[in-house]
């Protein structure tokens, strides 16, 4: 006997494995009110393929993969597996999580044997099993260490081989390889694929979330583009490339590129704002540190101020989602502009590049008070006796403001820049801002 989870046989499977219908999700925000972070989703897993979760942070790619799993209850719409609706977690799916997600008191064979236990397996077949899947992986001899002598492909190996030791029809990948190096994620990427392939054994199929363009396109034959604020589905790209695939390939690289422009044409739209829009409502700050900002701005000016968004992105070797989301926070401040898929330093970007530490600051400060959201934090300190606030004032006014954006992140970022400015006093202890004069 071996550790298997109850589906239907081959004959009598549907066109689906699982699936999600017009799913909608609200998270419940501390002042009452609801954040909707997915919106009207339709999500299909079919047999023998491998699908793709493809989009920008924050856009509900792990809360999909939740709702499918049966680990999140959706506020609206339906789960299926085979067909049939799902009450609870789903039957036939396991996880592989992005932070490994191990006992670090137990040994390998231990932790695999832990979600064995789990799933009801006698005893006496719990140590076969879990040697099975141990091999399987590449981790033989490994059996009786523990995760701290691990390295961090080690540990995602142990991972796999805990999701797949129950013999799940579907696995869920959730940002399987962002923990771990870029050559052991290669070599990971493609020792999935080959345990995937084989017709006659599960998993018959996987489920990735990715914020890597370029692993998708390497792995899935679907790939579901999502869009954010809320998440809802883009658009779904059929990848045809014949496996074994190639990632130096034009083909496969004509595909990356397409997946880019699809994304960055959304999220960096190439349309000018007028001052007078701008002016009338709060912006959304993306989640980048000042010295991510400053470290683009510098780059640029050794680029003699323009470069590519891709270039960018292999030169730093920074996550393409990540470069994104420092331009849109450079382009906020007016210190580059984005024309098609170019990063330009503007007029005021290069002042900012090319002065001292001291007027940095007031450059930043200076920018920073032309973004309403500052504007109007600013305005409401200078009104009060004390000329600060608590925290959750100020977060009030983010969740009034944008109430579906995650106004914790919002804050965060808030103070961050505000302090590089000299604009905002906090004391982290007390939640207390303050203005600061520059």
């Amino acid at each position: 006997m071996t550790a298997t989870i109850d589906v239907p046989a081959a004959s009598e499977k549907t066109e689906t494995l699982c699936e999600i219908r017009n799913v909608s999700h609200d998270f419940a925000m501390p002042n009452g009110s609801r954040l909707r972070v997915l919106e009207d989703i339709n999500v299909a897993i079919k047999p023998s393929e491998v699908v793709a979760l493809l989009g920008p942070s924050g856009c509900g790619k792990s809360t999909i993969l939740r709702i499918l799993a049966g680990l999140i209850h959706p506020t609206q719409g339906e789960v299926l597996y085979h067909g049939q609706k799902v009450r609870g977690l789903t039957p036939g799916i396991a996880i592989v999580f992005q932070s490994f997600a191990l006992y670090p008191w137990m040994t390998v064979t231990q932790n695999v044997e832990a979600v064995l236990q789990a799933a009801g397996l006698p005893l006496d077949e719990r140590r076969s099993v879990a040697e099975r899947a141990i091999r399987t992986v590449g981790l033989a001899g490994f059996e009786e260490a523990y995760p701290r002598e691990l390295s961090g492909g080690m540990k995602q190996r142990l991972g796999i081989a805990r999701a797949l030791s129950i013999n799940p029809e579907c696995l869920f990948m959730d940002e399987p390889f962002s923990h771990v190096d870029a050559l052991t994620a290669e070599g990971l990427r493609a020792e999935v694929i080959d345990l995937w392939e084989p017709r006659d054994s599960n998993p018959s199929s996987i489920l990735m979330v990715s914020h890597d363009i370029k692993e998708v396109v390497y792995m899935a034959d679907r790939i579901i583009v999502l869009a954010s604020n809320p998440g809802r589905v883009r658009t779904i790209v059929e990848n045809k490339l014949p496996r074994p695939r190639d990632q130096r390939s034009r083909e496969s690289e004509a595909l990356v590129d397409y997946l880019h422009e699809i994304i960055t044409g959304a999220e960096m739209p190439d349309i000018p704002v007028s001052a007078v829009a701008r002016a009338s409502r709060i912006e959304v700050l993306p989640r980048t540190d000042t010295s991510d900002v400053i470290g683009l701005l510098e780059y640029l000016d050794a680029k003699n101020g323009v470069d590519d968004i891709f270039e960018v992105a292999a030169a730093t070797g920074r996550e393409f989602g990540h470069i994104m989301a420092t331009t849109k926070a450079a382009e906020i401040l007016d210190l580059v502009d984005t024309p098609k898929q170019d990063i330009v330093l503007t007029a005021q970007g290069r002042r900012f590049v090319r002065a001292e530490a001291g007027e940095r600051k007031a450059i930043w400060r200076e920018q920073l008070l032309k973004l309403r959201l500052f504007q109007d934090v600013y305005a409401m300190l200078q009104q009060r006796p004390d000329h600060g606030a608590n925290g959750d004032l100020v977060r009030e006014m983010i969740i009034m403001a944008l109430p579906r954006e995650n106004y914790e992140d919002m804050f965060d970022t808030l103070v961050q820049w505000a302090r590089f400015g000299n604009l905002f006093a906090y004391e982290d202890v007390a939640d207390w801002l303050s203005l600061q004069e520059g």
